[in-house]
């Protein structure tokens, strides 16, 4: 089953909260602003999209995933161009 090897634990988002980088802003999203956040957790990359309510005080996970070669640079925090 393909959907087990997608699988992020929640620990790897919490866990690795000391370590998100920004890598990219979307201050004009639909609803909130949002960030994608790059992290690793045991040397596995991992990209996070987080919406920001600030008036809530409050941050969403959109989404978890990895980043795949095809689309990102080596560092993973880079969009390779089409």
């Amino acid at each position: 089953m393909r959907l087990r090897g997608r699988f992020i634990a929640r620990e790897a988002v919490l866990l690795s909260v000391g370590s998100y980088e920004i890598i990219e802003e979307y201050p004009g999203d639909k609803y909130l602003p949002s960030y994608l956040v790059y992290t690793e957790y045991h040397g596995e990359s991992i990209h996070i999209h987080i919406a920001v309510d600030q008036a809530g005080d409050r941050a969403i996970i959109v989404t978890v995933y990895r980043p795949s070669r095809d689309k990102w640079e080596e560092d993973f925090k880079t969009r390779r161009l089409p």
